[in-house]
C-alpha cells in the first residue's frame, strides 16, 4: 500500500480504473520532483521520470572496480629504490594528502547532506552508487598508502597540516554546514537555494575543478611510466569522477528547471563568486605541489588549466566563461576518451568488458 501525505491512501484494487489513473497522473506529476516531493513516502523507482540519472547509474555500474585488482609492484620499486626525485615524491604526497580526506568530505555530503533532500528515487539510486564510489576511492589511497609504506599519519592529516590542503576543505565543509543545520529544509526560498549551492559546491567544485589539478599531475607520471599503478588507479578515478561531475549538472539543472525562482542574478553572481575563490584555492595548491617543475609541468600551466575546466563548468550550468584561457594539458581529453577502448590497462583490469561502453 502507498500512503500519499497530501492526497489520502492508495487502497486496494476495489478503487477500480479511476484509482490507477489516479495514481499514474500523482506519479507523472510533482512526485517524482529531484527535490520537495512530499507526497510519496517510499522510493518507488518505476516509472522513471528522469531516464538521465538512471543512465548515470548504469555507466557508473559498467565502470565497477576495486584498487587491489591493480598491481603495485613496479611503484614499490620504484618508490623504494629512489628512482623519483624530491619535487616528484613531494607531489605524489600532496595529492594521497588531499584526494584521502576530499573523497570522505564528499561520500559524507551525499550521505549526510544530498541523500536527504534528493527527492526523486532514480537520482537517489545513483547516489547510492556514487556513495560506494567514494568508498572505493578512500579504499585507494588507503592501498596506496599500505602497498607504499607511507607514514599514514602524514598523509592522512594533511588536510590538517597543509593550509593548501586545508583551505579547500575548508571551503568545501563551509557549504556543507547549511545543510547540516538542525531544521535545514528546501522547502524555503533560501533554503533551496543553500542547497542548489552545495551541490554546484561540490559537483561543479570539488569534483569538477579541485580534482582535476590532482589528475593532470598524477597522470603526468603513468604518461612517463613512472608510477603505474597509482596512475590507473587515477584513470577509474577519472572516470567516475566524469560521471559524478556529470549527473551533478543534470541534477543541477533539472533543479533550476523545476525551480526557475532559484536561479536569480543575485544568486548567479553568488556562484562566480565561489567559482573565482575556488580557482584562486586550486591554483595555490598546484603551486604548493610544483615549487619547482617536474615532468614537463609548471605551477603558472594549472592556473591557465584550472582556469580553462572552470569556463567549461560554468558554461554547462548555463553560466558564460569569465576566463578565456586555453587547455595546456590537450591529452587530457584523450585520456578521458580512453575509456571508450578495450585495452583501457595493460593489467587484469581489462577483463571488465562493460567498461568499454561508457558513453562519455
Amino acid at each position: 500500500m502507498l500512503t500519499f501525505e497530501d492526497e489520502g491512501t492508495v487502497g486496494s484494487s476495489s478503487q477500480g480504473d479511476s484509482g490507477n489513473e489516479g495514481v499514474k497522473k500523482r506519479f507523472q506529476g510533482k512526485d517524482k520532483r529531484l527535490i520537495n516531493c512530499n507526497a510519496v513516502d517510499v522510493n518507488q523507482l518505476m516509472p522513471l521520470k528522469y531516464k538521465w540519472a538512471w543512465e548515470h547509474y548504469l555507466n557508473g555500474c559498467a565502470n565497477n572496480w576495486l584498487p587491489t585488482e591493480v598491481p603495485m609492484s613496479k611503484d614499490i620499486e620504484f618508490w623504494k629504490d629512489n628512482k623519483l626525485t624530491a619535487d616528484e615524491r613531494r607531489v605524489i604526497m600532496r595529492n594521497l594528502g588531499f584526494f584521502s580526506t576530499a573523497e570522505s568530505l564528499v561520500g559524507n555530503n551525499i550521505i549526510l547532506a544530498i541523500f536527504k533532500h534528493v527527492t526523486n528515487p532514480e537520482a537517489r539510486q545513483y547516489l547510492l552508487r556514487q556513495a560506494f564510489e567514494e568508498a572505493v576511492h578512500t579504499h585507494t589511497f588507503h592501498y596506496i598508502v599500505e602497498s607504499l609504506s607511507l607514514n599514514q599519519g602524514e598523509v592522512f592529516n594533511m588536510y590538517n597540516e597543509v593550509n593548501t590542503i586545508h583551505n579547500k576543505d575548508e571551503f568545501e565543509m563551509k557549504l556543507t554546514a547549511d545543510v547540516l543545520a538542525p531544521g535545514f529544509s528546501t522547502e524555503t526560498f533560501e533554503g533551496a537555494q543553500k542547497f542548489l549551492s552545495n551541490l554546484i559546491g561540490y559537483y561543479i567544485i570539488m569534483e569538477g575543478i579541485f580534482f582535476y589539478s590532482g589528475f593532470v599531475m598524477i597522470l603526468s607520471f603513468h604518461r612517463q611510466n613512472k608510477m603505474t599503478g597509482i596512475g590507473e588507479q587515477f584513470q577509474y578515478i577519472l572516470r567516475d569522477e566524469t560521471i559524478h561531475l556529470n549527473f551533478g549538472i543534470d541534477l543541477i539543472n533539472g533543479i533550476k528547471e523545476e525551480n526557475p525562482h532559484l536561479w536569480t542574478p543575485e544568486f548567479q553572481a553568488q556562484i562566480l563568486d565561489l567559482i573565482k575563490e575556488a580557482v584562486e584555492l586550486e591554483y595555490k595548491y598546484a603551486a604548493d605541489c610544483l615549487p619547482n617543475g617536474i615532468l614537463g609541468l609548471s605551477a603558472p600551466m594549472f592556473r591557465e588549466y584550472v582556469q580553462h575546466i572552470a569556463d567549461r563548468r560554468l558554461e554547462r550550468i548555463g553560466l558564460k566563461p569569465i576566463y578565456g584561457s586555453k587547455n595546456p594539458f590537450p591529452w587530457m581529453s584523450e585520456t578521458i576518451d580512453l575509456g571508450k577502448e578495450k585495452n583501457f590497462f595493460e593489467t587484469r583490469v581489462t577483463e571488465y568488458q562493460t567498461a568499454a561502453s561508457l558513453n562519455w
